[in-house]
């Protein structure tokens, strides 16, 4: 039977059809939403690099801890491997420098600290002696603020690299990096560059070997000094006060560079150590200056003397930072600001997240259980058995390649239906396909384009029975499926019944990826929110409503794009009870591609939003219509946006912890993480009897398709937040899910 309406004109042969009105909306908001996408990745894209910059301050990726050691130094100068502690190339010669008799080139390495650092600093300023740093760069740019106090104090500062590695390993574009990266940080922090240089593990002139040589002799030909020592004080190996005190004492009156750290470990015994060291070395009538100060004592004693009585150093290593670097550093500095905040802050929020997420699955696990036991005994009944007719309502737009499926499946049902297909103004002769099949009971109803929600509004004011089967037009139905879903509806209570979808097209690694998901992800929840009484969502493709109930809250709104989402929180509102069967099972066609398929989960994550915002309210309903709002919302706003949202970073965050925390210990914790996974998922396939082979692929899922169904709910909130609209959209069928027979045949076996 048909509802008569004036149907489409259809195009003129030879002619280009006009797109719809649908159409060309689709284009537009296809259009409009493409730069959020590009913001949605940005923002992953940014918060990634700010964690690679926070990794790379602490090592470079792989953390290079070799340290050469016994190598061979024949083709090392014997001037130089016998000569001062500071080497300098002028006129491209090497060319050694001690430290005169009687004088003391303080010099502290790995730094700065914030804990050790300063402290040394306050002692230098007490007894008025200047000292040389050599400072890690990735340190410098983390604490800015007490390399800036150090060159105010008249210290003096050298390179020691960025990231603390044996340079003889390195090639020799990442020693300049190295070196680059470390004076770019001083010109953000003290507005300065230096030409001191002394390399990590680096002692006396006597280690200089033959894989390290043509470091020094490359950083020589840039104008660096590179600075060694006379003196060790060990004080790494903290042996106590006394022994740092011996060890870092010049024998008979010699000069000296000494080297003690700043940084790099507890350095108490460091700062106990330092105040005596200069006492004892003041009594015997020592004085103290920098490096460029003993340079500058060979070339002009007279000068170095008044200056070294003043106890400071010419510091003529120091040099102003050019405009562009000083502003590349300030820089530096800020991105290094944002990432020292931006990681605890992150690893705080995500220890969370991650104990929200567990508690999640344990309580999905023990919920879903009780469920099942509960649903499944033998006693268990909703009262008396439901037999009258009740009215299938089937939108359908363009849906030439399924309706024929999903009519006849409904033909061969075990309840008695009305069948009645809404076609929204299709252009593809949906209509004339229903109506040709013949099939009995199959009604007709033709409207202008309008969308799905006034599509099922039209089919429940021609529904002629009370209770109304909502379906999609690319779904199949199970004969059995319409009488176990009415079945609760023998509770007067209940206003609204889930069915149990699944996926058809399951045979492709996209339709296997969202057949776990439907399986765990949406029917493992289902019954949990079940038990709770908050159900969130009847699905699209498979859902059964009283009419009474549907007409009381208005009908489908068009106010969101979840209108099953939408109708399904007012349900709740109105004091109806919601409730899932797993048994009535309904096979649809999944998106094919990954272009439908981040269509589809767009508008479902923000439709999702929206219908959360608009029922807002619910968190003050009182009495048991408030029940939703009580328990339901915060569950879903906390589990189907927060942790989601969070959910990225996660991985993010495993990345990170692999390339520069501990990589055992990250990868244990994601395996551990993915078993607890997989545990729910085994469990939840066991109790929807699915095939278990499907879930050798959620490893794969875990690391592609879930990364996908993050940056769409990321996409969601930035539209969301910008205030951007989006309209029911149509995702291209193939119509390859078969009437299932029994248990289902071909791709829309249950057997897989």
């Amino acid at each position: 039977m048909t509802t008569p309406t004036t149907p489409p004109t259809p195009p003129a042969r030879g002619r280009r059809r006009a797109p719809s009105r649908m159409e060309r909306a689709a284009g537009r908001a296809a259009a409009l939403q493409r730069p959020r996408v590009l913001l949605a990745l940005l923002l992953l894209l940014a918060l990634t690099c700010v964690m690679l910059l926070d990794g790379y301050l602490r090592a470079e990726v792989g953390g290079d801890q070799r340290v050469r050691t016994g190598a061979s130094a024949s083709d090392v100068p014997d001037d130089v491997l016998d000569g001062g502690p500071i080497l300098s190339f002028p006129g491209g010669q090497a060319t050694t420098v001690s430290v005169p008799d009687k004088t003391i080139v303080l010099t502290f390495d790995d730094g700065p600290d914030p804990t050790w650092t300063p402290q040394v600093l306050e002692i230098l300023e007490e007894y008025d002696v200047p000292g040389t740093f050599f400072l890690v760069g990735s340190m410098v740019s983390r604490h800015p603020g007490i390399v800036r106090d150090m060159v105010e104090q008249g210290n003096e500062v050298g390179v020691h690299t960025f990231t603390h590695v044996d340079l003889s390993y390195q090639s020799r574009a990442r020693v300049t990096r190295e070196i680059e990266q470390t004076q770019l940080a001083l010109a953000g922090a003290a507005g300065i560059t230096t030409t001191l240089f002394r390399a990590p593990y680096s002692s006396q002139t006597d280690a200089i070997d033959n894989y390290s040589w043509p470091v020094y002799e490359g950083l020589g030909e840039d104008g660096y000094t590179s600075v060694f020592i006379d003196t060790d004080s060990d004080d790494w190996k903290r042996p106590g006060v006394s022994k740092i005190v011996e060890w870092a004492t010049p024998e008979d009156d010699e000069g000296a560079s000494v080297l003690f750290h700043d940084a790099g470990g507890e350095r108490s015994q460091t700062i106990e150590a330092l105040p005596k060291y200069i006492e004892k070395m003041k009594a015997k009538g020592y004085t103290f200056t920098t490096v460029s100060g003993a340079m500058a004592a060979e070339q002009q004693p007279q000068q170095s003397q008044q200056s070294q009585q003043s106890g400071g150093g010419l510091q003529a290593a120091h040099h102003p930072a050019t405009g562009a670097t000083r502003y590349e550093g300030r820089a530096l500095i800020a991105a290094v600001a944002v990432a020292e905040w931006t990681v605890p802050a992150l690893s705080v929020g995500l220890v969370i997240v991650g104990v929200a997420v567990m508690g999640r699955f344990a309580m999905m696990l023990l919920l879903a259980r009780r469920h099942h036991r509960q649903r499944n005994r033998r006693r268990f009944s909703w009262g008396p058995p439901v037999t009258g007719p009740v009215s299938v309502i089937v939108p359908a737009y363009n849906e030439k390649e399924c309706i024929e499926a999903t009519l006849r499946s409904l033909a061969r049902s075990t309840h008695p239906v009305e069948i009645i297909v809404v076609d929204d103004g299709s252009t593809d002769g949906t209509a004339e396909i229903a109506e040709a099949l013949g099939l009995p009971g199959v009604r007709v109803v033709r409207q202008p384009n309008a969308g799905k929600p006034a599509a099922l509004n039209n089919g429940v004011r021609h529904a002629r029975h009370g209770i109304v089967v909502m379906m999609d037009g690319d779904t199949v139905f199970e004969p059995d499926t319409v009488r176990h879903l009415v079945q609760p509806f023998a509770d007067p209570g209940v206003g609204a019944v889930a069915g149990n979808a699944k996926v058809g097209n399951r045979r492709t690694l996209i339709g296997a990826w969202q057949h776990i998901e439907y399986v765990m992800g949406f029917n493992l929840d289902r019954r949990m929110y079940d038990l709770l009484r908050c159900m969130p969502t009847i699905p699209g493709a498979i859902g059964a409503f009283r009419r009474e109930a549907v007409l009381q809250v208005g009908g489908m709104s068009d106010d969101t794009l979840a209108e099953d989402t939408d109708i399904t929180i007012a349900l709740h509102r109105a004091g109806w009870r919601v409730v899932y069967e797993e048994h009535a099972r309904a096979w649809t066609e999944a998106p094919g591609s990954l272009g439908q398929l981040w269509s589809q989960r767009y508008r479902w994550s923000y439709g999702t939003m929206q219908a959360l915002w608009k029922h807002r309210r619910s968190l003050t309903d009182k009495g048991p219509s408030g029940r939703f709002g009580r328990v339901g919302m915060p569950l879903v706003v906390l589990f189907q946006v927060v942790t989601p949202v969070f959910a990225p970073l996660i991985d993010v965050f495993t990345v990170y912890s692999m390339l520069f925390v501990d990589f055992r210990a990250a990868l244990l914790a994601w395996l551990a993480v993915l078993g607890v996974q997989l545990v729910c998922a085994a469990y939840a396939f066991r109790l929807d009897r699915e095939k278990y082979r499907y879930l050798l692929m959620m490893p794969l899922q875990q690391l592609a398709y879930r990364q996908m169904m993050y940056l769409v709910l990321i996409h969601s909130c930035v539209t969301a937040l910008t205030g951007g609209r989006l309209r029911w959209q149509k995702l291209k069928r193939t119509g390859e899910v078969g009437t299932p027979s029994g248990t289902a045949t071909g791709a829309g076996t249950g057997t897989g």
